[in-house]
C-alpha cells in the first residue's frame, strides 16, 4: 500500500468516528477527541517503516509534504497554490516538487497549523496575510481571492546575511563594482537598489547594511523584517496591519516621521512602495548623508519614472519639476541587480544621476 493510500484509510476512519468537525462543548471533550485522532492515526502507522511512518505523521500533524522543503536550507521560496501545485526556488531556479498533499482537507489543515505557529488569520474582509514563520517571511492569499485553493508563499530570510565580499565570491560582482560600492558607502551617498522581483535587492542592501561602521546609527524601516541591523546602535521599525481592525495601522510614512527624531545618521528603507517616497527624498535632501533604499524597476530611467509618480501619492500637486529637482538633489547613485541566463543573481550596473536637464534627469553608467 502507497504512502498516500495509508493516509486516505486514516482519513476515512477518521471521518467514521465523526471526529473532522471539532465543536465540543468544554476542553476535557476537546482534549478526548484530539487523543482519540492520535490513537487512530498512530495505529496505522506503528508497522510501517520510519521513512513511511515519518511522512504519514507528518501530513497530520506537521508540515506535510512541506517539511522537507523547509529543511533544505538551499532553497529561497517556497510557492504553493493548491494540494497538488508545490514549487520552489534553489540557485535561483524553480523546481516542481514531487510531493504533495493527499487531499484537499488535508491541506487546509496544513493551511490552519502554518497561521497558527505565525500567529495569523484572514478575514473576508481581509483575505490576505502577511508574518513569519520560522526563517521565512510569509504571504498568505486566501480562497476566496483565489476561488481554488489557498495560495502560501514562503521566502527565506539568509541566516548569515550577505557581506560585499560574499557577494564577489559567488560572482556576484567584480573587484572594481566592490570598489565602487565600498567608495559609495564611504562618501556617504544617496542611492537606489533597483531590480526585479527575486533578483537580491534585500541581499545587496543586507551586504552594505554590514559594511557601516560600527559607531553610526542607522534607522530601518520595513514591511516585512528580513534586513539586519548593522550594531547594537542602530534599530528597526516595522509597520503594522491589522486584520481585525481594531489598532490603528502604522504605514511606513509614519514611521519614517518618527525616524527623524530618533537621530539617525542613515536611514535605510527596505522598499519604496507609496506615497512614503516624498517624505524619505525630503529626509535625504536636508540630511542623513548615506542612507538607501530599493524600489522596484528595471533600469535606471523606470526607476526615476516610478519614483516621481510615487512621490505624486504624496504630493499630488507638485509640479513635475519640482518633483525631478527633490529627485536630484536626494539621490546620488542608482544600483542594477538582476539575474544572469543561469538563474544567478548579478550586479547589471552602477548609474550617476549626473544632470538635471529640462527633459529630465540625465544618468551615466559607472560601471
Amino acid at each position: 500500500m502507497s504512502i498516500f493510500e495509508h493516509i486516505q484509510q486514516i482519513e476515512k476512519k477518521i471521518q467514521e468516528h465523526n471526529t473532522l468537525e471539532l465543536s465540543f462543548r468544554n476542553f476535557d471533550e476537546q482534549k478526548s477527541q484530539k487523543d482519540l485522532i492520535d490513537s487512530i492515526i498512530y495505529s496505522q502507522v506503528q508497522n510501517l517503516d520510519e521513512k513511511s511512518k515519518s511522512r504519514i505523521l507528518n501530513e497530520f500533524q506537521g508540515w506535510g509534504p512541506v517539511a522537507e522543503l523547509l529543511d533544505d536550507t538551499s532553497i529561497t521560496e517556497i510557492i504553493i497554490n493548491g494540494p497538488k501545485a508545490l514549487w520552489f526556488e534553489k540557485n535561483g531556479k524553480l523546481f516542481h516538487h514531487p510531493d504533495c498533499f493527499s487531499s484537499q482537507n488535508s491541506y487546509e489543515n496544513f493551511i490552519s497549523r502554518v497561521c497558527q505557529q505565525a500567529q495569523v488569520h484572514f478575514t473576508l474582509d481581509r483575505p490576505m496575510v502577511d508574518g513569519k514563520i520560522f526563517d521565512f517571511r510569509l504571504h498568505l492569499l486566501s480562497e476566496e481571492l483565489t476561488k481554488t485553493s489557498s495560495v502560501l508563499c514562503l521566502r527565506r530570510h539568509p541566516q548569515n546575511p550577505w557581506t560585499l565580499e560574499s557577494l564577489v565570491e559567488i560572482g556576484w560582482s567584480g573587484q572594481h563594482q566592490l570598489q565602487l560600492l565600498k567608495e559609495l558607502l564611504a562618501k556617504r551617498e544617496n542611492f537606489l537598489v533597483i531590480g526585479s522581483t527575486g533578483s537580491g535587492k534585500t541581499s545587496v542592501l543586507n551586504a552594505c547594511l554590514q559594511s557601516l561602521p560600527n559607531n553610526e546609527r542607522v534607522v530601518i524601516i520595513e514591511d516585512t523584517s528580513e534586513l539586519r541591523a548593522p550594531n547594537s546602535a542602530s534599530t528597526k521599525l516595522l509597520t503594522r496591519r491589522d486584520a481585525n481592525n481594531s489598532l490603528s495601522e502604522v504605514n511606513q510614512t509614519e514611521l519614517l516621521r518618527q525616524s527623524l527624531r530618533m537621530r539617525p545618521d542613515r536611514i535605510v528603507m527596505g522598499e519604496i512602495r507609496g506615497p512614503e517616497a516624498k517624505d524619505l527624498l525630503m529626509a535625504l535632501s536636508t540630511g542623513h548623508a548615506g542612507s538607501f533604499a530599493t524600489l522596484h524597476a528595471n533600469d535606471p530611467q523606470q526607476a526615476l519614472l516610478r519614483l516621481e509618480m510615487l512621490i505624486q501619492l504624496g504630493a499630488p500637486f507638485w509640479s513635475i519639476e519640482a518633483i525631478r529637482n527633490l529627485i536630484f538633489l536626494s539621490l546620488q547613485k542608482i544600483i542594477v541587480v538582476g539575474k544572469n541566463p543561469s538563474g544567478g543573481r548579478e550586479l547589471k550596473g552602477i548609474y550617476t544621476l549626473s544632470s538635471r536637464e529640462e527633459s529630465g534627469i540625465l544618468v551615466e553608467r559607472t560601471s
